[in-house]
């Protein structure tokens, strides 16, 4: 875990990195926003559980947590679901049904305490009007952005996000080279499916959400962007172009099938 630090007016980063061999580092943020109802988006690692609920009750009082919006199912997104609702009375759940099917694999969640959401859904607070949307680049088909109309915020969920060789707080902080080659690699690692889909089409999906017009835009795998929103949706149009990405495997597949026959061969 990292400190925490502010990403705007009422919103707290609370930050983690997860190393990725061969690659770097990838941000795994949550965000506490305050408010008339202070609300939490994504809950951290569990290998983070015990840092994170230290960082995140620093912030809040526990009794005063009113929501938690998990932005889909992943681990690096859960880790603490369960203890926050624990020691956070009156805060409920807000996640989409397919992801909160997902939790239920793992996770006891009373049902009076969830809210489910879908793309296209608007949730109102009583200082602000939350919007739901479907991120361009997701690896969960629970997957939710938030877009906050009070201040043009995006929670964009993993999507938007980067792998770097340092930590960072800031787009300005990492050299313009090595954020958008790790942009490329996240973006398609997360979502292989890019490379087969309708460039036109993606596009189009993509233009809906740069039609929100972002202010700042806040991924769970990246820095906080304020002034270059618009050119994270210009590299984001790519992606489709691009080839599917693949990790290094230590397996090499062919060789271990030719071995495999050699020894049947011999047995025979």
């Amino acid at each position: 875990m990292r400190d925490s630090y502010q990403a705007g007016p009422n919103i707290q980063v609370i930050p983690s990195d997860l190393p990725i061999p061969g690659l770097g580092l990838q941000a795994v943020n949550a965000f506490l926003v305050r408010g008339e109802e202070p609300f939490l988006v994504d809950t951290g690692m569990p290998v983070d559980r015990v840092a994170f609920q230290k960082a995140l009750w620093d912030l809040i009082d526990p009794a005063d947590l009113r929501w938690v919006v998990v932005t889909h199912d992943d681990r690096d997104h859960t880790g603490s679901l369960p203890a926050i609702l624990d020691a956070a009375p009156q805060a409920r759940l807000i996640t989409n049904p397919i992801s909160l099917t997902r939790l239920g694999e793992e996770f006891h969640i009373p049902g009076e305490r969830v809210v489910t959401v879908n793309p296209g859904g608007t949730w109102k607070l009583p200082d602000r009007t939350i919007s739901f949307h479907r991120p361009p680049t997701y690896d969960s088909p629970g997957t939710v952005a938030l877009f906050d109309h009070s201040d043009g915020t995006l929670y964009s969920s993993d999507s938007f996000g980067t792998v770097v060789s340092e930590p960072a707080q800031h787009l300005s902080e990492i050299p313009e080279e090595e954020f958008f080659a790790g942009f490329s690699v996240l973006n398609r690692a997360i979502a292989p499916w890019t490379a087969v889909a309708g460039e036109e089409k993606f596009r189009r999906v993509l233009a809906k959400i740069a039609g929100l017009r972002p202010a700042r835009l806040l991924s769970a795998h990246g820095p906080t962007v304020e002034g270059r929103v618009d050119d994270l949706f210009t590299a984001m149009s790519e992606i489709p172009s691009l080839p599917a990405w693949l990790a290094d495997a230590d397996l090499d597949l062919d060789a271990a099938l030719a071995a495999h026959e050699a020894e049947s061969s011999v047995g025979s």
